[in-house]
């Protein structure tokens, strides 16, 4: 068969009311399955614009990182004549999203119950710190203020450590991602009823369910787990060690024939019928014991060796790479893990979306945009406005436009 089914989001407008690293990273994915994205951009430009760091052109890469395949308007929302634009990009809009702290998109003139209950097909996400009700939903959130009181935090690092984030932006991503389900979601159920939904995610809610098991463990025991490390709470061989070397590898092996199969190959056989370890339990209880053991064993050789041994014998097992040596791997695999993004004078190497449809046109990665550089376009053919009314709002400093960029799509 060949690529011929559209992009599966095609035909879909998003107003993007995000910034920073939640909600345009939830736009992008949107953006990346075939959505027309319009970010909407105060004067001034989304925030992340700024962070300090490497850029591109220019560009702050942290920016670049969560905002392709998108338009940017630049409006004032303080003013009248801005919010009215605002007003009809939402009127021609399937999607809203927004990431403002709860009640701030009221203050500046729009109700996300009364732009539902004025387009009644329209979905309206918001994505907050901690939810639109509750204690904390006046209070600022960022990816490591959900980490935190979340517990993830407590769980990373060392036992006997301080608590550790992250070094990903888990808090903002899985908000993101949560975002994205819940508008899917809507829009499937307004296929069979004509009418959209709020969505309300909060990255505390994400940040928590992401706990998975170890919520069920913490409430059960009645106590809070120690920091992970790099072990497991059930799993003893379900760890990292230490090669000849110096490098670490992992180790999951996490069935009885896994189990064998690490045994024979660190040339330790006798540890299967030893009475401490015989099972998991077992092992698990005389963990120390049996880290040791390993530990030794591991030391003899280089962690590649290890590695290849244990996958031969189909032992899950992986070394510890750092995250230059995961893209250069990931670049010659050559399999779409990376994507290369190119403007009119720059271009970068991004990761690209995980998600594949098999016979599906994919989207062209489009450079992100520069602040305001689809304002004219969209005011003249999107909302009509004739070329001197641009002018106009442009002059009173209602929008700001900057004309070097071609709209993505």
């Amino acid at each position: 068969m060949s690529t011929t089914q559209r992009p599966p989001l095609e035909g879909l407008r998003v107003i993007d009311l995000t910034t920073f690293l939640s909600g345009p990273s939830a736009t992008q994915l949107l953006g990346d399955l075939g959505a027309d994205i319009v970010k909407v951009e105060a004067l001034g430009g989304d925030s992340s614009r700024a962070i300090v760091g490497p850029t591109v052109g220019g560009d702050s890469a942290y920016y670049l990182a969560n905002n392709r395949n998108k338009r940017s308007i630049a409006i004032d929302l303080k003013s009248p004549r801005g919010l009215e634009l605002l007003k009809r990009l939402v009127a021609g809009a399937d999607v809203v999203i927004e990431n403002f702290r709860p009640g701030v998109i009221t203050r500046l003139g729009i109700d996300p119950e009364e732009a539902v209950a004025r387009q009644p097909a329209l979905v309206w996400a918001s994505i907050s710190g901690f939810g639109q009700e509750g204690p904390l939903r006046d209070r600022p959130a960022y990816d490591m203020v959900v980490q935190a009181l979340s517990g993830v935090m407590s769980l990373t690092g060392h036992p006997g450590a301080p608590a550790a984030r992250l070094g990903i932006p888990a808090g903002d991503v899985v908000a993101g991602l949560y975002s994205v389900i819940g508008i899917l979601a809507a829009l499937q159920a307004r296929q069979e009823t004509g009418r959209g939904r709020i969505v309300d995610v909060s990255m505390l809610r994400g940040q928590l369910a992401m706990l998975s098991y170890q919520a069920l463990y913490t409430s059960l025991n009645g106590t809070p787990p120690e920091p992970q490390g790099a072990g497991h709470d059930s799993i003893a061989t379900y760890r990292s060690f230490t090669g000849g070397d110096g490098r670490e590898l992992v180790v999951t092996a996490n069935t009885p024939r896994m189990w064998e199969g690490l045994c024979r190959i660190l040339g330790v056989p006798e540890l299967v019928d030893d009475a401490r370890f015989r099972d998991a339990a077992g092992r698990l209880r005389n963990k120390e014991e049996l880290w040791a053991v390993l530990e030794a064993r591991f030391a003899e050789r280089p962690a590649a060796e290890w590695v290849d041994l244990l996958a031969e014998a189909s032992v899950p097992v992986a070394p510890v790479k750092n995250v230059l040596e995961a893209l250069d791997d990931a670049r010659a695999a050559d399999d779409g893990s990376l994507v290369m993004v190119s403007g009119d004078e720059a271009a970068f190497e991004n990761v690209a979306t995980p998600i594949r449809f098999v016979h599906t046109a994919e989207v062209a990665p489009g450079y992100p945009p520069v602040l305001g550089g689809n304002t004219v376009d969209i005011l003249v053919d999107e909302l009509g406005l004739s070329v001197a009314e641009a002018d106009a709002l442009i002059a009173d400093g209602v929008v700001l436009a900057n004309r070097v960029q071609e709209p993505v799509r």
